[in-house]
């Protein structure tokens, strides 16, 4: 019955997360848009960090509870969510969108994203590896990848802007008492709903792991990390029923940079130390995040495609990964 109930307010943490996190965003947006902000620059910053809520908060919220109650069970789900959502976006969904709808892509658009991502996650391999995980140093750099990850965000929706006229770039925005009140109860809710359901992903997560008796990595690189990545999958399946798969590509991409660059470093402030990655994270979750990346960009910069064969190796490598964590 302990397992039952763990697993659906695990179940309810991750909806109201996600949930509340689109209102918080969408409340955000709306109160930098109507307050001057240019809408590219909300969409190249905020709304780009949109889906990578879930991931950031529950991350966040285990290294918390690591330094105040001393549990390092808590670090291997602060770094398990992070990375296990990178490889679970990458050689689930971004398999998925390829098998459905290979795709032809332009080098020059993905180049710089896909090398800040495999430096990203190559950064992480070696001071896991050699340095026994993410420190200031390491913090730094990843810190450095994320700022140049966003100006370049910035330039290309800048650029986008010179080439074309958008409507919505001179939208009048509704300002009346009853919008700002929507708007502030959307950002409240769901500012207060990430935090709750952060919270119950973090506590049910390291409860289901002790109730089976199985290591509290495990649960966070499987469930929690598949679970945080759901965002990336609507917007995938949204993709491909509009058959833009290289639009899917291009946001796991960037969701992957930001769950790499941003979460880490942060997870690592907030734990005041090193964020020690050992055992099996070291020896298995960074370097399968490493080889999904490169089956998933060194192909398609060479080809300048995404192919359906890239997205069943992904898909075949994300499984075998799957059945090395769960009898590891």
């Amino acid at each position: 019955m302990e397992i039952f109930w763990c697993i659906v307010l695990l179940l309810l943490g991750l909806i109201i997360i996600i949930k509340c996190g689109d209102w918080f965003v969408d409340a955000a947006s709306w109160f930098a848009e109507v307050s001057g902000i240019p809408k590219l620059i909300v969409g190249a910053t905020i709304v780009s960090l949109a889906t990578t809520l879930p991931e950031l908060l529950v991350s966040t919220f285990a290294a918390i509870s690591a330094k105040t109650q001393a549990n390092p069970e808590f670090v291997d789900m602060a770094i398990g969510n992070a990375v296990g959502s990178v490889t679970a976006n990458t050689g689930l969904i971004l398999a998925i969108a390829l098998i459905c709808i290979p795709t032809a892509i332009k080098r020059s658009e993905y180049l710089l994203k896909s090398i800040l991502l495999i430096l990203s996650s190559f950064v992480i391999a070696i001071f896991g590896k050699f340095f026994n995980g993410v420190g200031m140093v390491a913090s730094i750099c990843l810190l450095i990848i994320f700022i140049i990850a966003m100006t370049e965000n910035i330039i290309i929706a800048i650029q986008k802007t010179k080439k074309e006229s958008y409507v919505n770039d001179t939208k009048q925005y509704d300002k009346s008492k009853k919008s700002i009140g929507i708007n502030v109860i959307k950002f409240i809710i769901g500012a207060i709903g990430i935090v709750v359901g952060a919270e119950l992903l973090k506590n049910n997560g390291q409860t289901l792991a002790e109730v089976c008796g199985v290591p509290t990595r495990i649960i966070s690189v499987t469930i929690i990390a598949i679970g945080t990545s759901l965002p990336e999958l609507v917007t995938t399946v949204t993709a491909i029923i509009k058959k833009q798969a290289s639009l899917s590509a291009g946001n796991i991409i960037g969701a992957n940079i930001i769950d790499l660059t941003l979460i880490l470093p942060i997870c690592s402030l907030v734990y005041g130390d090193t964020l020690p990655m050992l055992g099996a994270v070291s020896s298995i979750d960074l370097p399968a995040c490493f080889i999904v990346t490169i089956i998933a960009l060194i192909p398609t910069l060479i080809m300048k495609k995404f192919t359906k064969i890239q997205g069943f190796i992904l898909l075949f490598v994300y499984v075998g990964y799957l059945v090395l964590t769960i009898i590891s």
